[in-house]
């Protein structure tokens, strides 16, 4: 993923809301959102050139996506895939999720740079491989990641929190969320980051909803848990144009997402 904007327990109805958009090369093969047949309790796109995935959930309320660290300079081509930590939180069913991002301490530096997000139905946690920062349990609020660290106010992650504020307004309807992700007004030119690409990519990366002919916006997801504890996954995948080419949406039954009592 590429933005990532995470409603958790801000809501009085809905526990958890995350809206995301997924940026990457057009080329690279992936499959779409689906119930993974070697292991049916995780819903999650797949990434068929490096295996792993970027964002999925589980029947159990298991919640994990993923953000590439943006350092063209400290990128290894023999680093593994990032998108593996997300899938193993997925299919570790009994690990908490304080747990699991302090087991990444000791592996953490094998890869390039990432910044996790996991949940349970208890907890959100976050953590990143650089900065030298601790995992991190998250309090009840609006976050927003992009390719830096959590809440770095990059004017696309600040205009979509803006956003998801008053979208959230609007549950249970999902449109004013996906409106939010589709967002490509690029950022003034004085307010690019500067991350070790050139302005040109700067200034293309800059907008929350990416149009490349090579690179840009595949997909983006929209999940919601509800006051039943049902939770809706719904997915919309673009073509290189960026023009709408698929929609998927899935129910999951509420009981295994229900709180504990």
């Amino acid at each position: 993923m590429c933005l990532i904007l995470v409603a958790w327990r801000a809501h009085p109805d809905f526990p958890l809301v995350v809206a995301a958009n997924r940026d990457e090369f057009h080329s690279r093969p992936s499959a779409p959102a689906a119930f993974w047949p070697e292991a049916p309790a995780i819903l999650a796109g797949r990434d068929l050139q490096a295996g792993g995935t970027w964002l999925g959930v589980t029947r159990s309320g298991r919640f994990a996506a993923l953000t590439n660290f943006r350092d063209p300079a400290r990128l290894r081509q023999d680093a593994p895939s990032r998108g593996t930590l997300v899938q193993r939180y997925l299919a570790a069913d009994a690990a908490a999720p304080a747990a699991y991002l302090a087991s990444l301490g000791c592996v953490a530096a094998h890869y390039n740079g990432f910044n996790l997000l996991v949940a349970d139905r208890a907890t959100l946690g976050y953590f990143s491989n650089c900065g030298g920062r601790e995992p991190r349990r998250l309090d009840p609020g609006l976050y927003g990641l992009s390719n830096h660290l959590l809440d770095t106010p990059w004017p696309k992650v600040s205009r979509a929190k803006s956003s998801l504020a008053a979208a959230l307004k609007a549950l249970p309807e999902s449109g004013p969320l996906f409106d939010m992700l589709l967002d490509d007004t690029p950022a003034p030119e004085r307010e690019l980051p500067r991350t070790g690409v050139s302005r040109d990519w700067e200034r293309l990366l800059s907008s929350a909803f990416v149009r490349s002919p090579t690179y840009g916006t595949r997909s983006s997801t929209v999940i919601v848990l509800d006051p039943r504890g049902q939770l809706t996954f719904e997915e919309r995948a673009f073509d290189a144009l960026g023009a709408p080419v698929a929609k998927r949406r899935f129910e999951l039954d509420p009981r295994p997402f229900m709180p504990n009592a």
